[in-house]
């Protein structure tokens, strides 16, 4: 696969740092897929690790997402920041990263827990009263657990008014 340049260089996020920020801000992320010849997209929410590079996401375990990543398990994402379209300057605001990756479906319990405590860390205002509630030995073995492991992320971002003609 050729990787292509940024044609807008200067609206490219040059920080690692930056870019995991939006991950871990975000709370959703698009993921493309790939069904024979035929692309398949889906948002899921998510929990982004930091410490393994990695995105969790828990879902069905059936389904035509399963299925699909079964036999090709390379995906493409995207994680937006939305700031909104400047009225009257033809314009609009974002951060956004994308990124590639290999999905692994969990079995480690060990690993599922702490996949579900990310997720939720990320998503609810009162972290703890929900894990404590919603996290057991039953829901860990019921739950399925995707890990996204990324391989590449590359990120670009408008924040001022830049009109081309």
């Amino acid at each position: 696969m050729i990787m292509r340049g940024m044609r807008r260089n200067e609206k490219a996020i040059q920080s690692n740092e930056e870019m995991t920020a939006i991950l871990r801000k975000v709370n959703f992320v698009t993921i493309a897929m790939c069904d024979g010849n035929e692309p398949y997209l889906v948002t899921l929410s998510h929990g982004y690790d930091e410490s393994k590079n990695c995105i969790y996401f828990h879902c069905a375990q059936e389904g035509k997402k399963i299925d699909i990543l079964k036999e090709n398990n390379i995906v493409w994402g995207q994680a937006l920041q939305d700031h909104g379209y400047d009225t009257g300057e033809c314009d609009h605001h974002y951060a956004t990263v994308h990124f590639k990756g290999r999905v692994t479906f969990i079995d480690d319990i060990k690993e599922k827990r702490q996949a579900l405590i990310v997720m939720i860390r990320q998503l609810e205002a009162e972290p703890q009263t929900v894990v404590d509630r919603q996290i057991s030995e039953q829901s860990l073995k019921r739950v399925n657990i995707g890990r996204i492991d990324i391989e590449y992320m590359t990120g670009k971002k408008s924040k001022e008014v830049v009109i081309s003609l």
